[in-house]
């Protein structure tokens, strides 16, 4: 059986004492396995990094820039194959892969613009004769956590901006789908990246509380659900590491009774049940303000579901695949269950979806849910599959409200016609991405992403011109040169720029 390994200063290392089985979630059959890092291969892979970073951390920023611009060749050529590689153990439809992939190779576009991100600030005569200036210097091996539902973009959030700042970079991607991080850590080393500037260690609790706990790991960035997102950044604080943390979320649709009905329908499709509903910011809840729009929605949405077709990533005409595992499965459907225990109406159920020919695997079809109210479980919890529930409220207030109680802040959008409501809700909603007629609002490379209140521990958002900040401390130099001879008294009051 293959084993995916680590890559540590440059070469793979596949040796160790533990593994782990990874799946091919279309068929629920074990296709490889991945070696689990023990806390001395972790701290082998933390001293090549510091060894590598004062040569980095000297390298000209141009030159690291034209690392990135080879990377981001080389991440275009071979786009095929790590959208097949994120099929094969995520079990992402060929399309999204390549979509999540386009979104990364985004950041890397960023990325090369290092010389203008890093050029700092500079001031002349702030005082007779002196000049002042800041500068971005690098932090030194830094790490990043990264989860199974986007093996590729999340991983290109973090590392192209932390290793083009002069860092070194330690990634521990998820364990269940590690294949293609790994290739595409590869292609960084083909593209010129010297060794160790780039780490990959695969593992487990083990691994993370070794990056955790060392002293050398300056500072750490993590996407996942919630409780581990706190765990990661009160550990990391707890041990003097700059931290960011980003977690869970629950993400409302409001429908007003105004809106372009058939456009947000289409648009919650997607933004519902693509991926599998296993992104941090799909729309999981539709929101409807009155009966006649929430009647509406509902209709419609169970007419335009008929057509959705879920099956394995191979097949391009399929609108989602499988979730990432077996448990995950059950869980979604555990979800459904207790909604309909609780009192909620399923309208479309996919709790039992017949996909021919892949009968073992981990499966969930489209399910849309109505009368959904927010005491239910399913309502409370993120249930990260494709599910849509939709809660129906009498105003746009109501609907704010109820968002705004939620302890979840990461994203949400509204359907509307009425610029002033648009504007009202993006205003005041507490929610940190917020998108209006547009579902999925996720920033763009050169803004920043992150939620509010539980969706986000730390004060800097992921990528952009936050991720210049996280990944560099500022120093300010302040200098003069006094004429030859001339010497000064002693001053003892607090300076000033006289």
């Amino acid at each position: 059986m293959n084993t995916v390994g680590h890559l540590i200063n440059g070469q793979i290392i596949s040796a160790g004492e533990r593994f782990q089985d990874v799946y091919n979630p279309s068929t629920g059959e074990v296709s490889k396995r991945v070696a689990l890092a023990s806390k001395a291969t972790v701290e082998q892979a933390i001293a090549a990094a510091e060894a590598a970073f004062p040569e980095w951390r000297n390298t000209p920023p141009i030159k690291r820039a034209r690392v990135m611009f080879r990377f981001k060749e080389l991440l275009e050529q071979n786009a095929d194959r790590i959208a097949q590689m994120i099929g094969e153990e995520h079990g992402k439809i060929s399309h999204d892969a390549l979509g999540e992939l386009q979104r990364g190779i985004e950041n890397v576009e960023y990325a090369c613009g290092a010389p203008e991100l890093l050029k700092g600030e500079h001031s002349k005569n702030v005082g007779p004769n002196i000049d002042s200036w800041s500068e971005f210097q690098p932090l030194g091996v830094v790490a990043g956590i990264t989860p199974f539902n986007f093996p590729a973009m999340v991983p290109l959030w973090m590392f192209p901006m932390a290793i083009v700042c002069g860092n070194c970079f330690i990634l521990k991607p998820s364990e269940r789908d590690p294949s293609s991080t790994l290739f595409i850590a590869q292609l960084l080393q083909e593209a010129g990246l010297p060794d160790g500037v780039m780490t990959v260690i695969n593992g487990d609790k083990e691994a993370v509380d070794t990056l955790l706990s060392d002293e050398r790991v300056q500072a750490v960035s993590f996407v996942g659900s919630t409780p581990i997102a706190e765990y990661i950044y009160k550990t990391a604080n707890a041990n003097g590491k700059r931290c960011q943390a980003l977690g869970g979320a629950k993400n409302h649709a409001i429908v007003m009774p105004d809106a372009d009905m058939d456009n947000a329908v289409n648009q919650l499709l997607g933004a519902a049940f693509g991926s599998s509903g296993e992104r941090c910011m799909a729309l999981s809840v539709a929101v409807a303000v009155g009966d006649a729009a929430a009647d509406a929605l509902v209709e419609k949405m169970q007419k335009a579901m008929q057509a959705l077709k879920v099956g394995a990533y191979s097949e391009k005409s399929n609108d989602f695949g499988p979730v990432i595992t077996k448990a995950h499965q059950q869980k979604v459907v555990g979800y459904i269950n207790s909604a309909e225990e609780q009192g909620a109406t399923i309208v479309v159920d996919g709790r039992n979806p017949q996909v021919a020919g892949y009968e073992n695997g981990f499966f969930v079809g489209g399910t849309l849910i109505d009368n959904v109210s927010p005491e239910m479980l399913s309502y409370k919890e993120e249930i990260f599959g494709p599910v849509l529930q939709v809660v129906r409220v009498n105003s746009m207030q109501e609907a704010m409200d109820l968002i705004d109680a939620h302890e979840y802040g990461n994203g949400t959008c509204i359907f509307t016609r009425d610029g002033e409501a648009a504007r009202y809700f993006s205003d005041n909603i507490k929610v940190g991405m917020v998108g209006i007629n547009v579902p999925l609002p996720v920033p763009v490379a050169y803004h920043s992403f992150g939620g509010w209140k539980r969706s986000l521990f730390g004060d800097l958002h992921a990528y952009g011109p936050d991720a210049v900040r996280f990944y560099t401390k500022r120093k300010t130099v302040t200098q003069r040169w006094p004429s030859a001879g001339v010497r000064e008294g002693a001053e003892f009051s607090m300076p000033t720029m006289k």
